[in-house]
């Protein structure tokens, strides 16, 4: 491939890209007809996706967890990108887990520092190694979640790593300013993963993962500082948050009581 055709042919890079919403991204920009960095912990399970049929895809093997493997994974996309005189476009830091504290008072206290370290403290370590790859006119997503608008039952881990995900994104927005690099958070409602296909309640509004990947390409392309979806339950979320604390505190205990008996019966 030439300098030219290099330079036009953009360049995303997406973490979590073995399942989910980050396999949906990833085949959705192959078909665009983008260069795409398809990152997981699994190299043999990013192979046996098959993503290479699909178009020009580099398949970036290294747990985001663990900052030593991040930081080499930067010396290999440095490379590539010298290699091949591309440029980083596009970076989806989508990667992440998800787990509930059953017991807030036997406060888990380990499930707490996975799950934080895992959708935030790595996405720092991603931070270090990438942000300084991409050039002006780049941008970043960040995928956080709408439970960011209203505390949920359960969710003292989950909740409060996305919510630092949406103080980060702010934060960073303000700092790149002058490095033309825009920020964009995520914010997903329910949508269908084998993530979500753990969870032991009802999804309200649940979306496919087609649906949300067009959600959030539509989003990144235009520059949407703030990519939240389904807009009815997102918009939903964000009217309660409105209301008095005790309205929606007494709601969502209503759930969990309601949850509790439906387990015992």
């Amino acid at each position: 491939m030439n300098a030219i055709n290099a330079m036009t042919l953009k360049t995303v890079l997406i973490t979590g890209a073995s399942s989910g919403i980050g396999l949906q991204l990833a085949k959705d920009y192959l078909a665009l007809g983008w260069h795409v960095i398809a990152c997981g912990r699994s190299l043999q399970k990013l192979e046996a996706l098959a993503l290479k049929e699909l178009g020009i895809v580099t398949l970036l093997n290294f747990d985001i967890t663990q900052r030593s493997q991040v930081q080499l994974a930067g010396q290999d996309l440095t490379e590539l990108l010298t290699q091949t005189d591309r440029q980083l476009d596009l970076v989806i830091l989508n990667a992440g887990s998800c787990e509930y504290i059953d017991d807030a008072k036997a406060f888990d206290d380990a499930l707490f520092e996975r799950v934080v370290h895992t959708n935030l403290i790595a996405m720092g370590y991603c931070l270090g190694a990438f942000l300084p790859l991409m050039p002006r006119g780049s941008r970043i997503g960040l995928m956080s979640s709408s439970a960011i608008y209203l505390p949920f039952p359960r969710a003292e881990a989950y909740g409060a790593s996305k919510a630092g995900v949406q103080y980060l994104a702010s934060s960073l927005a303000l700092d790149l300013v002058n490095s033309d690099i825009g920020v964009s958070l995520i914010c997903p409602g329910f949508v269908a993963t084998p993530l979500t296909a753990k969870n032991d309640f009802s999804m309200p509004m649940q979306v496919s993962v087609q649906a949300a990947s067009k959600a959030i390409r539509n989003g990144l392309e235009h520059n949407k500082r703030e990519i939240h979806f389904p807009r009815r339950f997102t918009y939903l979320l964000k009217l309660m948050s409105f209301l008095p604390a005790f309205v929606w505190q007494k709601m969502m205990a209503n759930d969990t009581q309601s949850k509790s008996l439906k387990d015992k019966n």
